[in-house]
């Protein structure tokens, strides 16, 4: 199993935004609704093995997280406003400490990456880390943020996390996600 957690530092904790404004009215949910795509889209398929956390942290009542799950998520179709619209329906519900259960797969609660953090262990994806190709084994829990740099009190979280980087380039959080995952699938694969 290979757990992602995103980071949104100013995605609406609630859903009054619109399926139509992700990037203003949400938060940048859209860069959030890239990842989840990222993280399961397959052509044809979904990666069944793979969990999605997304660690919501703006206005008005953060931090929420939102879990998806990809062994049991249904009606997700690889396009920002299917995400957006389960995240919205996610929001929508009240919810306390513990994950509650807003569609099939998709789960949410309050709390954000210093709960999640007591429950996995974290890689951070960071353009200064070490290269992923270089590196055995690799973990199955990766973070990463948003358009924004991790903040302060976040990287005083992270400090003890090892730090990979899929490149010497500086990639969309989406764009890292689908880059691991073709590592992690040639470590795996026999093909050819």
């Amino acid at each position: 199993m290979t757990a992602f957690a995103i980071i949104g530092h100013i995605a609406r904790t609630d859903g009054s935004f619109s399926i139509n404004d992700l990037p203003g009215g949400g938060g940048r949910m859209d860069v959030l609704c890239r990842c989840v795509n990222a993280s399961f889209f397959l052509s044809h398929d979904l990666r069944r093995d793979v969990d999605c956390y997304l660690l919501l942290c703006g206005e008005p009542s953060g931090p929420k997280t939102v879990r998806f799950s990809g062994n049991g998520v249904r009606s997700l179709s690889p396009d920002e406003r299917s995400a957006g619209s389960l995240i919205k329906k996610a929001l929508d519900i009240p919810c306390g400490s513990e994950f509650r259960e807003a569609a099939p797969g998709i789960m949410v609660r309050k709390g954000g990456l210093e709960r999640l953090m007591t429950e996995h262990t974290f890689a951070v994806l960071d353009e200064d880390g070490k290269d992923i190709r270089t590196e055995a084994p690799l973990p199955d829990a990766f973070l990463l943020s948003d358009h924004q740099n991790f903040t302060e009190p976040e990287e005083g979280l992270l400090r003890d996390c090892a730090r990979y980087s899929v490149g010497p380039r500086c990639l969309h959080a989406d764009h890292t996600i689908t880059v691991l995952h073709n590592e992690l699938d040639r470590r795996v694969s026999s093909w050819k």
